[in-house]
């Protein structure tokens, strides 16, 4: 006789963390309109919390890991929680003039179209995040990060290129998300009722 692991409960310490993620971004928000990205104690306050918020993705990762805790929720909400906090992050930046409109715009129009595709296709497939999407995510908050610091010149010029490299990761990890998602269309077997 065998017994089966029961499944795993949604509601445990990984997703509670990757759901705090998402509930501290209106206060990094808060941080970054007090600053108005020229008061240099309020973007280093800024920055730390952006920094935290980003730091605890790789630890609710780790405990759904080692814990045994990974579930479709999680796999769903982690990388949404990501795009709440980078999308923010982009959108205060352009407001404030430190990075081009167009740069948050291609970065998002990505993000969005990624996480429709991953709940489109939830009900075949959970598109989890990979090595290149998480490379993505590490260079967007390395990039954001550094825009968000008070560095002084020549340090402050880092950050578009810092920015650059993300945007073309960004890019280039969509196109791949997409045809992983076009591959597993295909790959169903045909349906005729």
């Amino acid at each position: 006789m065998t017994t089966e692991d029961p499944p795993v409960s949604p509601w445990n310490i990984a997703n509670v963390v990757t759901v705090a993620r998402i509930f501290l971004v209106p206060v990094f928000a808060v941080f970054v309109v007090l600053s108005g990205m020229e008061h240099s104690g309020w973007r280093m306050a800024a920055c730390a919390l952006f920094v935290f918020i980003s730091a605890t993705d790789f630890v609710d990762g780790w405990l759904a890991r080692s814990r045994g805790l990974v579930t479709d929720f999680g796999k769903l909400a982690d990388p949404i929680a990501d795009k709440v906090l980078i999308g923010t992050s982009l959108v205060l930046l352009s407001y404030y003039d430190h990075l081009a409109w167009w740069v948050t715009a291609v970065i998002l129009l990505r993000e969005l179209g990624i996480t429709a595709l991953r709940v489109a296709v939830l009900r075949r497939t959970v598109i989890a995040a990979d090595r290149g999407g998480k490379l993505k995510t590490v260079l967007q908050i390395t990039a954001v990060a550094w825009y968000l610091w008070p560095w002084p010149s020549p340090l402050d010029a880092v950050g578009p290129w810092l920015m650059g490299a993300a945007l073309i990761l960004t890019v280039v990890t969509g196109m791949d998300y997409l045809w992983k998602a076009f591959k597993s269309r295909k790959s169903e077997p045909n349906r005729t009722s």
